[in-house]
């Protein structure tokens, strides 16, 4: 087989010894009947989409109303990220810590042998280069998947920038991140998904879900990208990237870190207030997912190292998020949604109040709203291009990224977190994103109010040690004079009968004008235990139904409250022992200690 592999190459691949073993050895393992590799040209990519038509892996949509659209339905078992078949699979068990499950390397490279065994008899082994940034950008890495699926190699088109360009960025280097995808069996019992941080490698196999198998996602640009960034001196962030350009006409660069289900895209896709775009503010997204942000001359840019959006689908529509609903109008994949099969489109709960009659579900089952089921899985995605997105930042492609001027933490806190305040330093702003904590809503739990900590938005994402990975934030401030200023925001206040008092969405962009002109200098804070909050007068509600009062109430510290936070982050702080770095444990004591009389 390694004979025909050899034989069955362009010339301009051979040129890679190792890419060459990569493949050979992924096939001899995989039993593949053919092997294709991706160029990216678009003759190429539409008789492949053709091939899975006729298969059933994709329904082309209505081409007028949805030109190049496709519906993907994964299976009934596989939906979702799968956290407790994920693993990191170092040498040293602690170097993958308390957060993340662990598996030693050897093991589970035989395990996985085993299972990737004759996988790919009687299909087609895909081998998509790709990358990961603009290629040849200073920020961006090389990848290679291989995959037995075609809608993997639709979506890593979307999703990255792919084929012959990366090849030839790429030379005869070593430094690629080797991904060895099948769908095998969609087995849950042998359903793997291991990150070899060590190895540069990610190993998943018995799904075909994409957060599971698009490995230039989360496997890639976070769990693998972030062990690379702390060896390298960089970051590798679960952060939306956005540019505020005030009235002055200068854009300003933000990245900001949630947990789920705290408005993470919509802040990054954000249009402001109609008196706001009078004035001159826009926003513009440059990412709305992932931030790798590298240090220079003291400062840190940052830069989205995907190409498209990965979204969740229910609850997107006109008003909650406009620019995301645009984005995928064309040339884009969605999976596991409603089928209306009146005009071939798509639909899913929240998107407008019309489902339609002549329907499919998201498992391919006649569907009728009336009874009361959910048509689209709730967890049903649209894979997008970011150059759809309306409000797509001109610095999308810039190579050198684009210049913080703040870091943003965020989580849906009902009482506790005030409405924005701002760290007193990167230390402690360091502190504040360690603690990061959201509670939970009954529609996602089933329990209201249950509180988890989700660090930097990056529990589940982290590849090594997240004790580690703190000290290595800590690092990038001391060795930077300019870093950004580091604030936390929590949008999910409610009053006492559990309404929220912010009105979120556009309004938010009110709290981003005073984070802006605080790294200015522009504007005052009164200092508290927690860190600097504004006087209500400095956050403009001009043409808002919110009081003083209320702005008041949402702006307070509870001083009951905070001692409970407190106690609770100390907690939080046991699990990593003593890889906790001790400047995180001496800014909780400062916080148990600053102002007696409040906490």
């Amino acid at each position: 087989i390694t004979e025909f592999i050899f034989n069955c190459l362009p010339w301009r691949y051979c040129m890679n010894s190792n890419l060459q073993s990569f493949v050979n050895n992924c096939a001899e393992i995989a039993k593949p009947d053919k092997i294709e590799w991706i160029t990216g040209n678009g003759d190429q990519l539409e008789s492949l989409a053709k091939i899975a038509m006729s298969t059933g892996e994709m329904i082309k949509l209505n081409e007028e109303l949805l030109p190049n659209c496709y519906l993907h339905r994964s299976a009934l078992n596989d939906v979702a990220r799968v956290e407790g078949r994920t693993y990191i699979c170092c040498r040293k068990e602690e170097d993958a810590g308390p957060t993340n499950n662990w598996m030693d390397p050897e093991k589970a490279y035989s395990m996985l042998t085993g299972i990737f065994d004759g996988a790919m008899k009687g299909r087609t082994m895909y081998v998509i280069p790709y990358s990961m940034g603009p290629i040849g950008s200073p920020f961006s890495k090389i990848g290679i998947e291989i995959t037995d699926s075609i809608y993997v190699v639709l979506s890593m088109n979307i999703m990255t920038r792919i084929g012959d360009e990366v090849v030839r960025q790429l030379g005869d280097s070593n430094d690629f991140v080797r991904g060895f995808h099948s769908k095998a069996e969609l087995n849950e019992e042998n359903r793997y998904i291991c990150h070899f941080p060590e190895d540069n490698a990610i190993w998943s196999v018995n799904s075909g879900y994409g957060g599971n198998v698009l490995l230039g996602k989360k496997c890639f640009a976070l769990r693998i990208a972030s062990y690379q960034a702390r060896n390298e001196g960089w970051m590798a962030e679960h952060m939306l990237i956005l540019g505020i350009t005030k009235p002055d006409g200068i854009t300003r660069y933000i990245a900001a870190a949630f947990p789920s289900a705290c408005g993470k895209t919509n802040l990054a896709m954000l249009i402001p207030p109609e008196g706001y775009l009078a004035k001159g503010y826009k926003i513009t997204t440059v990412g709305d997912d992932i931030a790798w942000i590298r240090p220079k001359d003291g400062y840190l840019y940052a830069l989205n190292p995907e190409n498209g959006f990965f979204g969740v689908a229910p609850g997107t529509n006109a008003k909650s998020n406009p620019n995301a609903l645009a984005s995928t109008r064309k040339n884009s994949i969605f999976t596991n949604v409603v089928l209306n099969k009146d005009n071939n489109t798509v639909w899913w709960e929240g998107m407008d109040k019309n489902p339609p009659v002549n329907a499919e579900n998201w498992k391919g089952e006649k569907w009728d709203y009336r009874d009361g089921s959910k048509g689209a899985h709730p967890n049903s995605r649209f894979t997008a291009p970011a150059v759809n997105c309306p409000c797509i930042s001109p610095e999308f492609e810039n190579p050198e990224g684009v210049r913080l001027s703040a870091i943003i933490f965020g989580g849906r806190r009902a009482r506790t977190a005030p409405l924005v305040y701002q760290s007193f330093d990167w230390e402690n702003g360091v502190f504040v994103g360690s603690a990061m904590a959201s509670e939970t809503t009954a529609a996602a739990t089933g329990a209201v109010g249950v509180l988890r900590r989700d660090p930097m938005a990056m529990l589940p994402f982290c590849g090594y040690n997240m004790g580690d990975y703190f000290a290595h934030w800590l690092e990038i401030g001391r060795k930077n004079k300019n870093v950004p200023k580091i604030f936390n925001v929590n949008w999910f206040r409610t009053d006492n009968e559990g309404k929220f008092i912010w009105p979120g969405f556009g309004d938010n962009i009110r709290v981003l004008d005073w984070i802006i002109d605080r790294c200015e200098g522009k504007a005052d804070a009164i200092e508290t235990p927690i860190g600097y909050l504004p006087r209500p007068e400095d956050i403009n509600i001009e043409g808002l139904d919110i009081s003083q009062e209320a702005l008041r109430e949402i702006l307070t510290v509870d001083k009951e409250m905070w001692r409970k936070e407190a106690a609770d982050i100390r907690e939080h702080y046991k699990k990593f022992g003593d890889k906790l770095p001790q400047e995180l444990a001496t800014q909780l004591e400062n916080l148990e200690n600053r102002h007696p009389h409040v906490l």
